[in-house]
């Protein structure tokens, strides 16, 4: 008999989440754990026909594109598309000292070389291979970068089950992102280099616009983590933190709810800053952020502007703008005074949240523009 405290574990523990993988492991490990789990299954040790709940086969990262040149028998460049037969031509790669804008270009879909835009280049990116020399040593990366930018990088590269061509160049932005929300939160180094303890969040409350871009973030990072779209995600949030540069004061509440945000991409630096944030305990044990419906609707709308029937501009009102405060913000528009200042109107027809149409007199308005010496 089996014990039922074995039972009553499995049944806690399985069946798993999500099984991530690449393809590589369909025959082996995906295979032999679901053969081993059926198996059990049969016997009653487990409750569960499968072992995994959702299965996603994520891409592969391939080396850095490699240039290669065609050259003839007699040794001269030739165009990649210049014959069918490649096997004729000895395929070049181009050297690395020469990978670089001075010398390979872009023209429309294609690389070309510079000195010679009529020889076609062919870009291939391939799988990791010692043999072929694009091995990325992530110790390397690590030391450089550190281990957060190289974790966020991967996670920025493209969609998570799409196979991505590394680029290391591509890292120095995730640096210089994580970069950037460290001095947003801590503060500017000092001038020998170092930063102050702690940070420079205040202890305001939040205005509304803090809250609803925050707020905003978190609905669109949580919706992409669900979707293993993580580049997206890292997208939105480095739209926060651009628009956090321009605040004038960053309360420590919304600081707050953003580090915990960006711990699931960058846990290192996450926990150095919850840390200066006044808490000491680890960010791991702290809840996830929630989305707040409340700051999720637009306060804002775009409202046509028409003269007599003629849309004439837009203009951004509030919603449930009353009649009077549209026409005095059609008044001040750029586009719109030249139309409306010193005219008369006959009657305005406004519809809350459609439309705002002046109609001016017309007979008065000729009256108005017409010379003493017409009269």
């Amino acid at each position: 008999m089996l014990s039922l405290n074995i039972i009553s574990t499995s049944r806690y523990w399985s069946p798993v989440d999500i099984y991530a993988g690449g393809a590589e492991h369909a025959v082996l490990h995906l295979l032999y754990s679901r053969f081993w789990h059926k198996v059990l299954y049969d016997i009653g040790v487990v409750s569960t026909k499968e072992p995994f709940k959702c299965v996603i086969n994520q891409g592969i990262i391939l080396g850095e594109v490699q240039y290669m040149a065609c050259k003839d028998t007699n040794g001269n460049y030739s165009s990649a598309d210049s014959t069918d037969e490649l096997s004729e031509y000895f395929q070049e790669i181009i050297p690395e000292e020469r990978l670089c804008p001075f010398h390979i270009v872009k023209s429309g879909e294609f690389f070309v070389l510079k000195d010679n835009p009529n020889i076609r280049l062919i870009a291939r990116a391939h799988k990791m291979n010692k043999s072929r020399g694009n091995v990325v040593n992530p110790d390397d990366v690590v030391s450089e970068y550190g281990a957060d930018s190289l974790r966020l990088y991967e996670m920025f590269m493209g969609p998570f089950r799409d196979s991505k061509t590394w680029n290391t160049s591509g890292i120095e932005g995730v640096h210089r992102f994580l970069g950037r929300t460290w001095r947003l939160i801590v503060g500017s180094p000092l001038p020998h280099g170092t930063f102050r303890d702690g940070t420079v969040v205040t202890d305001e409350e939040p205005t509304m616009e803090q809250l609803r871009t925050l707020h905003k973030c978190i609905a669109k990072v949580t919706e992409e983590i669900e979707g293993t779209r993580f580049n997206t995600g890292i997208s939105a949030m480095m739209e926060f933190i651009n628009a956090a540069y321009k605040w004038d004061k960053h309360p420590k509440s919304i600081i707050e709810a953003f580090v915990l945000l960006f711990s699931p991409y960058a846990p290192h630096m996450a926990e150095e800053l919850w840390s200066r944030l006044g808490h000491p305990d680890s960010i791991a044990y702290v809840p996830f952020p929630k989305a707040d419906p409340t700051y999720l609707k637009e306060s804002t709308i775009v409202l046509p502007v028409q003269i007599n029937g003629k849309t004439r501009g837009t203009i951004q009102v509030e919603k449930g703008c009353s009649e009077e405060d549209a026409f005095t913000l059609a008044s001040q528009d750029e586009k719109l005074s030249k139309y409306l200042l010193g005219k008369p109107i006959k009657k305005r027809i406004f519809v809350s949240g459609k439309i705002l149409n002046v109609i001016l007199d017309r007979q008065n308005v000729k009256e108005q523009n017409s010379s003493p010496e017409d009269c």
